[in-house]
């Protein structure tokens, strides 16, 4: 479980191609400091699993329907990447409840700057748009982020200096895959309603 409230951003340092997965190694000093094999780490929103640690360095290994279902197969050696540890019983909850399990991709549509934030606009696979409502919670990359407006086959959110200066989401341009992870309440809400 982590909160979606980004730590570090690291930088791909290898991917080794194993046919059906990658392994992922990942350069980060903060998240490695006190990393355990086992330990969970969120890559840009995908909940990792640290197979090996060397000093700043941590691997995960990458299945085939992860590679299918994220972004995490179009990452390069240099790739920068959101990183947030596991959250402990006394961690603060600053963002809200993210499991790390990718629900979807979208597609930065547009990004509309202001003199203090920057609005952007993320397309949204017609299965998730109905766990979208208006100032409810969203995680794109691995941020917990407040969802602004839902559009129609889409959804706008303001990212705040601090969150341009210290995820990837400052960089992604028009046309960058970001991974999608809503609010897994909803989810439990609606399978609750069904019954």
């Amino acid at each position: 479980m982590f909160t979606g409230i980004v730590e570090e951003l690291g930088t791909v340092v290898e991917i080794t191609d194993q046919t059906d997965a990658i392994r992922l190694t990942v350069e980060a000093a903060e998240v490695t400091s006190d990393a355990a094999l086992g330990d969970s780490i969120s890559v840009n929103g995908c909940c990792l699993t640290v197979a090996a640690r060397e000093q700043d360095r941590f691997t995960a290994d990458v299945m085939h329907q992860t590679l299918e279902m994220t972004s995490l197969g179009s990452l390069k050696v240099g790739s920068r990447v959101n990183l947030e540890r596991a959250v402990t019983p006394t961690t603060r909850l600053g963002g809200h409840l993210v499991q790390g399990h990718v629900d979807g991709t979208g597609t930065v549509r547009r990004r509309t700057p202001s003199d203090h934030w920057e609005v952007v606009e993320v397309s949204l696979p017609e299965q998730l748009e109905r766990y979208l409502v208006p100032q409810g919670s969203i995680t794109v990359d691995g941020v917990s982020l407040t969802v602004v407006e839902v559009l129609a086959d889409s959804f706008t959110v303001s990212l705040i200096p601090e969150t341009l200066a210290r995820t990837v989401l400052g960089d992604k341009p028009e046309g960058a895959t970001v991974n999608l992870e809503v609010d897994v309440i909803a989810k439990y809400v609606e399978r609750m309603v069904r019954r």
